[in-house]
């Protein structure tokens, strides 16, 4: 019988607990001829998340897998861990909290069947707030328009992926990135579903604006060469104007004998050239902080606990 693995990232999600799991666990008796898995990582949750979750992983063991991190490692660490441990067939990827649809799960498989390696399930309506909308939708069109070619424009969260994908992902090593655009960078045959996402019932989302930024710092310099050339293009930029300026001084001076003024303009000039050179010595240091995690290859998550009837 072939297995579907359902990978859930959790951290402070109580109130979403009992919802979530009961919608999942009604999988069970729509998708004939597979056996399910619920991979849930605890992302060190400081709530009932992971004791709620326990009371359900003992009534169901041979369902569910319930891991727990030491702390909080980041939505995208706490995925990847759990589609490390899935030994499912395929493996699902879904949101705690019930905005995207588990059924559609049943639409994924019929792809996935098809021999479609990578199904993405694609939001083109929202129900959230509008200053949220705003802030996705800026985001996934820059990962699209400058990051990762041909990256759905909506985004996605929620998928099904091949075990083959996973085996790639699980071979990629690097820290500091987000897992979703690293999954469509693979390049394994995709189709894309399309589906409204709900606004969350229950619960608070736990995606604060300093995680968002974090974001797209990290796709930025994962993904894209924009702010090295950045740097270089604004060199290039400088130096021809200051050429141009010391040519139009040098002019002045010789038809007009006028002395060199401007102490103003050269007080402006040094405060620009030095904002940019700190501006450039900051993305210098991303780059290098960056460096410096993957040469000391740290874990990106430590694992605390693992329970499930396999033994992990």
């Amino acid at each position: 019988m072939k297995r579907l693995s359902i990978v859930i990232p959790i951290y402070q999600n109580e109130e979403n607990i009992h919802s979530t799991m009961m919608a999942l666990l009604a999988l069970q008796h729509k998708i004939d001829g597979y056996s399910l898995q619920l991979i849930f990582v605890d992302d060190g949750s400081t709530d009932k998340s992971y004791e709620l979750l326990n009371e359900y992983y003992h009534e169901h063991p041979s369902i569910i897998k319930l891991v727990m991190l030491t702390k909080n490692f980041g939505q995208s660490q706490a995925i990847r861990e759990g589609i490390r441990l899935a030994d499912g067939d395929c493996i699902g990827v879904i949101s705690a909290d019930l905005q995207d649809p588990p059924e559609l799960f049943l639409e994924m498989l019929m792809h996935w069947e098809s021999g479609v390696k990578l199904v993405i399930g694609e939001r083109n309506r929202r129900e959230e707030g509008s200053i949220h909308r705003l802030f996705s939708n800026m985001y996934w069109r820059f990962v699209n328009k400058y990051a990762v070619e041909g990256f759905p424009s909506r985004g996605f969260d929620f998928c099904l992926l091949d075990r083959q994908v996973k085996i790639s992902l699980d071979a990629i090593t690097e820290q500091n990135t987000s897992v979703f655009p690293l999954i469509f960078w693979l390049g394994y045959e995709h189709t894309i579903i399309n589906y409204k996402r709900r606004l969350r019932k229950a619960g608070k989302s736990q995606w604060t604006l300093i995680k968002k930024m974090q974001l797209t710092i990290d796709t930025v310099i994962g993904f894209t060469y924009l702010p090295v050339r950045f740097i270089s293009s604004m060199g290039v930029v400088l130096s021809l104007l200051s050429f141009l300026y010391a040519g139009f001084l040098t002019l002045r001076w010789s038809i007009f004998g006028s002395a060199i003024e401007g102490w103003t303009s050269l007080a402006i000039l040094v405060v620009a050239v030095g904002g940019l050179t700190l501006f450039s010595l900051g993305i210098i240091a991303e780059y290098l902080w960056r460096i410096l995690d993957e040469v000391r290859k740290r874990p990106s998550v430590v694992v605390d606990s693992i329970k499930s009837d396999r033994g992990g």
